[in-house]
């Protein structure tokens, strides 16, 4: 199917020509006549599918004309990032429409969002913690909202937006569609669509969990920190095909620490955001990373949703995320349009439990390899990865390659293919589970 066989109007045609558009996605497809009916709907497709052109044709084919002043359409992200990208995506879906579109985000100055609110719109972009400020003033009234749309909504809850997510669906008129869009479908994300829809239409365009197939995936076991580092200096100083690299860690004091130990040793190719940064300093360090300026780009999960950048080589995960799903998030910013990416991650003894809820998730092993024999292997240990004490031969580190314990090497029927160390499952047995670290 085309986009011309969806039965869209002209502006919007012409809109999508200029972008180079021919071809619908799955989820484009299926949920353009289903929002057109003006039912609730649910979707769930995998990151890089395109869920904001899926929602944004069948919602501006219906947006008429109008010189009211309070917006028609309301699109909940969450983050400042998302809400530049879908900004972006919808200025250039309506090109030649005549739509008002503002986006507001925390972070900046409120009077001039204020004020550009205050002049009129027709469409707006918002994430939950400022879009609430903005209502609590007055200048904002939702009073007229048709179309809700809440995109990445199991992201914006494990950000801890709940409260005021919940608090802005309240307000909204009684009479609405609503519509959300994620790439994972959690309980407490299935409790927001049985408080607040009504009878939703769910397309499920891939299985939860199920990782895109066009994505090569590759783990070592690495027992530190600075051993981690190292890896990292050594495939970027042997692989050049580590052309464009997005690097995940789990934290923002991690981002840092890690921007600051290995940017020495390859001066103005990395960068590092996260929401500690300002927003002038994430959009030109993401501007630079797009450009090529920057080889490597550190970052959190958080800003995971937020970046679509094209031809990403390769996804590096630093450290293994506790929730699979954002392992998905992650590793979905390469292999995007049609192109094969790779993903490799680092897994030391205690994030091996992750690597076995993510691998339980996908139906499949993350192949794991052997540590490059020049690597250096270091035997110092943070102190949030530290061993018990009462482990006395915890500093062994520098004979890991050789060791028969957690990271020993696999037997060559065993070797490609993983699900975490035997010794670790033995700790482990099934209906057991370790402890989360507290996220940071």
């Amino acid at each position: 199917m085309t986009f011309e066989e969806l039965n869209i109007n002209n502006p919007l045609k012409n809109a999508l020509n200029d972008l180079g558009y021919l071809f619908p996605t799955p989820i484009q497809e299926k949920a353009f006549k289903i929002i057109l009916s003006g039912k609730d709907v649910v979707g769930i497709a995998q990151t890089g599918t395109g869920k904001t052109i899926a929602y944004l044709l069948p919602l501006l084919k219906q947006l008429k004309y109008s010189e009211q002043r309070n917006p028609r359409i309301l699109i909940i992200v969450p983050t400042r990032e998302l809400v530049l990208q879908v900004l972006k995506e919808t200025k250039a879906l309506a090109k030649y429409m005549n739509v008002r579109i503002v986006g507001v985000y925390g972070g900046t100055n409120i009077n001039p969002q204020k004020q550009i609110i205050h002049e009129g719109l027709d469409v707006l972009i918002a994430t939950p913690g400022r879009l609430y400020d903005l209502a609590m003033t007055g200048i904002l009234r939702l009073k007229s909202i048709q179309k809700l749309v809440i995109d990445e909504v199991d992201e914006m809850l494990n950000a801890g937006f709940r409260p005021q997510l919940v608090n802005i669906m309240e307000i909204l008129p009684a009479k609405r569609q609503n519509l959300m869009f994620s790439a994972t479908l959690s309980d407490e994300v299935e409790k927001i669509v049985n408080d607040f829809f009504f009878n939703p239409q769910i397309i499920e365009i891939a299985a939860h969990g199920t990782p895109l197939e066009k994505i090569i995936q590759q783990a070592y076991h690495v027992p530190n920190y600075y051993t981690k580092v190292n890896l990292l200096e050594y495939l970027l100083k042997s692989d050049e095909s580590l052309s464009k690299v997005l690097v995940f860690v789990s934290s923002k004091k991690l981002a840092d620490r890690l921007f600051e130990q290995i940017s020495k040793k390859f001066p103005d190719e990395f960068g590092v955001v996260h929401s500690n940064k300002s927003q002038n300093y994430r959009i030109n360090t993401m501007k630079k990373f797009e450009e090529g300026v920057f080889r490597v780009l550190i970052s959190t999960d958080i800003m995971a949703r937020g970046l679509d950048i094209q031809d990403v080589t390769h996804v590096i995960n630093f450290d293994m995320p506790e929730v699979p799903g954002d392992y998905l998030h992650r590793i979905g910013r390469t292999g995007r349009a049609d192109k094969t990416g790779i993903a490799i991650s680092f897994i030391n003894e205690a994030e091996q439990i992750y690597q076995m809820e993510i691998e339980k998730i996908m139906k499949k092993s993350i192949p794991l390899l052997p540590l490059p024999e020049k690597l250096e292997i270091s035997n110092i240990y943070t102190d949030d990865e530290r061993p018990n004490l009462f482990d006395k031969n915890y500093l062994s580190a520098p004979d890991i390659k050789h060791s028969q314990g957690a990271f020993h090497e696999r037997k060559k029927t065993n070797r490609k293919e993983n699900s975490g160390s035997p010794a670790f499952k033995r700790k482990h047995k099934k209906g057991k589970s370790a402890k989360g670290r507290r996220r940071v």
